[in-house]
């Protein structure tokens, strides 16, 4: 069962590698890889969090807004960019007993209609896991598209030798 703390592992500052597909509906298109920087803190006691993602490389930030609804033991998870400055529509879902969380949304992409998955794996105290899928058949097939490997910073605030 979900709770209000399950993202508490992430609060803090981390280094992350991206490898993003060139064309996120094309399974066999290419991998473009690139590094940024991570933050995040915690809100409303643990059952919200905002975690703020720089890319100086490619000139633009992000930011997930999390929020935990414990009436259904879900969190929606919201997405936003500076290269657009709206929220995309979340995605909803829970962290299952064996640690990994799944979740789910409906957006669109280059006009079409996709069912978009996230998940969250390979949680440790110093490493996290985090990639992006599309559907554009009623989840019979996934594309994923995007892939995030987090390094915890050290305490300094240099990066990771």
């Amino acid at each position: 069962m979900s709770s209000p703390h399950d993202f508490d592992f992430f609060h803090g500052e981390w280094d992350v590698a991206h490898r993003r597909r060139t064309d996120f509906l094309e399974a066999d298109s290419d991998w473009e890889e690139f590094p940024a920087t991570s933050r995040c803190w915690s809100l409303f006691d643990g059952a919200a969090n905002i975690d703020e993602i720089a890319v100086p490389g490619q000139g633009w930030q992000g930011l997930t807004l999390r929020l935990f609804d414990p009436t259904a033991q879900e969190w929606s998870l919201n997405w936003s960019s500076s290269r657009g400055g709206k929220l995309f529509p979340p995605v909803i879902g829970r962290f299952g007993a064996d640690g990994r969380g799944e979740f789910y949304g409906d957006d669109t992409h280059d006009g079409k209609d996709v069912r978009v998955r996230f998940v969250w794996s390979g949680i440790s105290a110093t490493t996290a896991r985090w990639e992006q899928a599309f559907s554009v058949d009623g989840e019979k097939t996934w594309v994923t598209n995007w892939v995030m490997e987090f390094s915890r910073r050290p305490a300094s605030g240099r990066p990771a030798a």
